[in-house]
């Protein structure tokens, strides 16, 4: 490789047998070319001009997430409680009583006073009585700490109902019963029946029955164009 040597006016010849000469001639040769890549660099960007929205789009849309979309979309049903369907018939009303007091989910986001209004919603008008029955329909739901609990394994329960008959022990009631103690249509019925769980544990379905009885007792016609509510006998100990 043969170096030409340019002679300007005044200005020395390097030696470049001279290892600092030929490090400084170097550096020179090294910044010039950065300086022409930069000029060039930026007549390009002169010429270009701004980058347009597509340019952009194109250079910002790299391989993004995939996204797929679900074969059975999730429910977007909002969890809703029971309800007790009127009825005039007080057999019927009796079986729709007994099936709401026993119908209720943890898992479902609401609380045990919230199945409790679901109940009180169809008690005596006259309020004389519900006081006590809400007294009677805590005994029925789990309390709020075990309520809590039951949460964790997602319980759930409902109730099968086997029977549901006048008792013997409401005839005699009635008979003992002064006049004007009773208001007309007054009637009390005993059902029985089995109470179902379900939840679970280990991320496996567990179930469990146990049979159950009790009385409700009823105000119907004439008292009342339909059905209402008036107590309910303890869990397990109904009028025979």
């Amino acid at each position: 490789m043969r170096v030409l040597v340019v002679h300007l006016p005044g200005m020395k010849t390097p030696d470049l047998s001279d290892a600092r000469s030929r490090h400084r001639i170097i550096a020179v040769l090294a910044a010039l070319v950065a300086v022409l890549v930069l000029a060039g660099v930026g007549v390009y960007g002169l010429f270009a001009g701004p980058p347009t929205a597509n340019e952009d789009a194109n250079r910002d849309s790299g391989p993004g997430p995939a996204v797929t979309a679900p074969s059975d979309p999730a429910s977007t049903a909002t969890p809703r409680l029971p309800s007790v369907s009127a009825s005039a018939d007080p057999e019927t009303f009796a079986r729709n009583v007994a099936t709401a007091l026993f119908a209720w989910d943890t898992a479902s986001g609401f609380m045990p006073l919230d199945y409790t209004s679901v109940v009180l919603a169809v008690g005596d008008p006259s309020g004389a009585e519900q006081a006590g029955l809400a007294a009677d329909i805590a005994t029925y739901l789990p309390n709020r700490d075990a309520w809590i609990e039951l949460r964790h394994y997602a319980t759930a329960q409902h109730l099968s109902i086997d029977r549901v008959y006048v008792p013997d022990a409401w005839d005699a009631a009635l008979e003992q019963a002064q006049p004007g103690q009773l208001a007309e249509g007054t009637i009390a019925y005993t059902i029985e029946g089995t109470r179902h769980r379900t939840g679970t544990w280990n991320d496996e379905t567990v179930t469990s029955e146990h049979p159950v009885a009790f009385t409700v007792f009823l105000v119907c016609a004439s008292t009342y164009d339909t059905c209402h509510l008036l107590r309910l006998s303890q869990l397990d100990n109904p009028l025979r």
